[in-house]
Order: C-alpha cells, then sequence, then structure tokens
C-alpha cells in the first residue's frame, strides 16, 4: 500500500499492511515549535526551518524530510500556502530558539514580555504571557449577551483568535482568488505525493458558543437560555453550511479527509447530559457530515478531546467517520473498551501515546513499551491511525518523541 491507500484502509475498517502515522496534519496532531526544535536538533538536522503555522497554538509545520524519516502517511492541504521564504519573518522562541512567523502575523511585545495580538481595528483579541508558548483569547465578542440579530455574526467572529489567527490555508481565505487557489495546489500537492491530503473546516458550534460568550456563560446558556442557544447555532449553521459548501466544491474530489473540530468532553465526562447534546448539536452535526457524505468523496473527522464516551453512539450515528484526539486518560476512554465497544463503527485517529504523563515524563523505554501496548489494542482490523493524544508539546524530551517513532516502526516489522 502507498500512504493514500493505508489510511483510507484504516478509516474503511480493513487491515492495512502496518499502523499509518500522523505527525502534523491537523492543529491537533502536530508538535509544537520548541519541541520541533528540540527533535532537529538532536537528531543533527541544522536544515531548514521551524516555520510556526498555527501561532495560536505555535504549532510548527513538519518538514518533508521529517515526514519521510518518520514515514508519516498524511499531510494537511495547508502546507500548500505560505511556500516561499518571503512569506515568513525571524522571530525568537521563549526558550530562545530561532523559528519563523507568517508575515501576516506581528503581535506586539509588551513592557512585561508578553504579547498582545490585534484585530485590524485594535481590539485585543489574545495575549501570550512572558515565557508562554501559546495565546489566550482575552476577546469574547457576546460576553454580555446575545445580539437581537445576527447580522454582525460574520464581524464578532473576526474577533476570536482561532478565526482572526486562523492557520493556513485559511490565512489566505480573504484573496480573491482563494477558491480557485485551494484547488490548484491541492491538486498539486496531490500529484507531488501519495500521502493521504486533510483539510481543517471548522463548522464548531458547542466551541462557537464558548468562544463568542465565554466558557461559563454558555455552559450555563445550555440549559437556561436555550432559545437564545438554538438561535445562535443556527445562524453559526448559516455561515458553516456556506463555507462548508464552497469547500466540498473546490477539493472534495481531491482531499481524502476533512477534520471538524469541536471539543464536547471533560477530563471526567462530556460538557453536557447527552440528552442536551441530542437535542441542541447532533442534528446539525448529522447535516455537516451529511453534506460531505452526499457531496464529495472525503471522509470526516471530528476533533473532540475529553471523555466523550457517553456521546460516541451519537457521534457515529451522527456520520463522523473518525475521532481524534482519543484522550484515554479521561474517564471510561481506556484504549480496549473503546476498541470492543466502537472499534467496528468509528477510527481512532490518536490515543497512540498519552501526552499528559508519559510521552513528557516516562524514560525512552518506557515510551516504547507503553506506545507498543497501545499499537497492540487499537491496531487489530483496522480502524486506527497512530497519533499522539494531542499535540506534542514544548517540554517532552526528544529522545521520547523518537523513541515513540522507533516503536512504531519495530511494531509494523
Amino acid at each position: 500500500m502507498n500512504s493514500r491507500e493505508r489510511i483510507l484502509a484504516a478509516i474503511e475498517h480493513r487491515q492495512p499492511d502496518r499502523v499509518p502515522v500522523d505527525l502534523g496534519a491537523t492543529p491537533s496532531s502536530g508538535i509544537s515549535a520548541i519541541a520541533y526544535g528540540n527533535l532537529k536538533r538532536h537528531l543533527g538536522i541544522a536544515d531548514g526551518h521551524t516555520r510556526i503555522y498555527d501561532v495560536v497554538q505555535q504549532l510548527a509545520q513538519p518538514e518533508d524530510f521529517i515526514l519521510d524519516r518518520f514515514r508519516v502517511d498524511v499531510v494537511d492541504v495547508g502546507r500548500s500556502f505560505n511556500t516561499n521564504d518571503n512569506d515568513w519573518y525571524d522571530i525568537t522562541l521563549a526558550d530562545g530558539q530561532k523559528a519563523q512567523y507568517p508575515v501576516w502575523f506581528r503581535p506586539e511585545r509588551q513592557p512585561d514580555g508578553s504579547y498582545v495580538a490585534r484585530h485590524r481595528d485594535g481590539t485585543e483579541l489574545a495575549r501570550m504571557p512572558a515565557g508562554g508558548t501559546f495565546f489566550d483569547q482575552t476577546c469574547f465578542p457576546y460576553i454580555d449577551g446575545y445580539p437581537s440579530d445576527y447580522s454582525g455574526l460574520r464581524e464578532a467572529m473576526s474577533k476570536v483568535l482561532w478565526a482572526a489567527f486562523a492557520h493556513s490555508p485559511w490565512d489566505h481565505a480573504g484573496e480573491p482568488d482563494f477558491w480557485a487557489q485551494l484547488r490548484q495546489r491541492a491538486i498539486a500537492l496531490r500529484q507531488s505525493t501519495d500521502r493521504a491530503i486533510m483539510i481543517a473546516c471548522g463548522c464548531n458550534l458547542f466551541e462557537w458558543g464558548t468562544f463568542l460568550r465565554r466558557m461559563d456563560n454558555f455552559l450555563m446558556d445550555l440549559y437556561t437560555e436555550q432559545k437564545q442557544v438554538e438561535r445562535l447555532l443556527d445562524a453559526l449553521m448559516e455561515v458553516h453550511m456556506a463555507g462548508l459548501g464552497k469547500v466540498c466544491e473546490a477539493v472534495g474530489d481531491v482531499v481524502d479527509i476533512l477534520r471538524f473540530g469541536d471539543d464536547l468532553g471533560t477530563d471526567s465526562g462530556p460538557f453536557m447530559a447527552p440528552e442536551i447534546y441530542r437535542k441542541l448539536f447532533k442534528p446539525r452535526h448529522t447535516q455537516l457530515c451529511a453534506y460531505v457524505h452526499r457531496h464529495t468523496t472525503m471522509k470526516t473527522f471530528l476533533h473532540s478531546c475529553g471523555s466523550i464516551y457517553a456521546l460516541l453512539p451519537d457521534l457515529i450515528e451522527a456520520g463522523y467517520d473518525v475521532i481524534n484526539p482519543v484522550q484515554t486518560s479521561c474517564r471510561n476512554m481506556e484504549p480496549e473498551r473503546l476498541k470492543r465497544e466502537f472499534g467496528r463503527d468509528i477510527c481512532f485517529w490518536g490515543g497512540g501515546c498519552d501526552t499528559r504523563a508519559i510521552l513528557n515524563r516516562a524514560t525512552p523505554q518506557e515510551v516504547k513499551d507503553h506506545v507498543k501496548r497501545r499499537l497492540e489494542i487499537f491496531s487489530p482490523g483496522g480502524g486506527f491511525v497512530f497519533n499522539t493524544v494531542h499535540n506534542i508539546l514544548p517540554e517532552v524530551p526528544p529522545q521520547n518523541v523518537v523513541a515513540m517513532f522507533e516503536a512504531i516502526e519495530e511494531f509494523n516489522q
């Protein structure tokens, strides 16, 4: 199998020739810029650049030689944008390493060493403290209440850091020829690699409620202001369906996987009772998935952190083909349980190495043993793509990253 065939086999619950691997195909399956620089230094690689394509989370775009070395099987279509040296400029990371930002992102350094990122009208949207390794949201457009109408929704959304400082290809979305560019670049990428291709499309619903209203307010609204929540969700769906239609038209026959996002879980369970999810979110998630499956050949991928065991039957019914990051340290998210109960119905993309206590703290041999055990659980019968539980964070020793990929290689032999 080539990489694309391997990924698609896994998603379709066919046993691939080897466990397929992701590193950096999504902003929830990547590696922080600091960890990436440390990894390159550990490997003795002085060439190339640490380019931060996701400026909010400070994630590096893995270079081709890293993808080749670790036999990565999937890439993000966004890497086909910002390909020239003059698309980037040099910066210094919190640990003193050199890296690069895209030229459009110009956060302001403050006297205390923190950084502020602003909207085009000067509004502060995000802040990174001195020594920090990601930006925090500071602007919540609907924090004081819901608007009487949603004619200004797109402008409000533009003042949320995830939209204002979007990663590629969406940092080019305002350009007049963006959709033609997206198709052209996606076709060129597909012709240049046999790796599967991913596109992140967002279409978050619960999360947009928290972005606009702030988490504490929106969680209360789910129970006390359901009519207002539904008005907001309907308005969001209008925006999402318009964008999704354009994505499907532009690359639905070129890209292999479309990534949605909606974090639905905490450490101990879902953010809401399953009944609330079924009433407010499931019908809309079903509509999104059905549109993709009806109009394209793409598989649907949902990123949802936390303990979502109680929601997995509903997510499967809604039409998701893939779930990520498979946060196995959370309640009821034990790998054996997930594989036994849902392994025939959804592909687990993640869960391959715990990033909370193992990858960052264990010895290389302990990492290897842990990864091999996860592979033994998740890989039989397909339905699994190896990825860490969310991103590889700055404190992860590079020796452990190498040990993780060595374990996969040894398992695949």
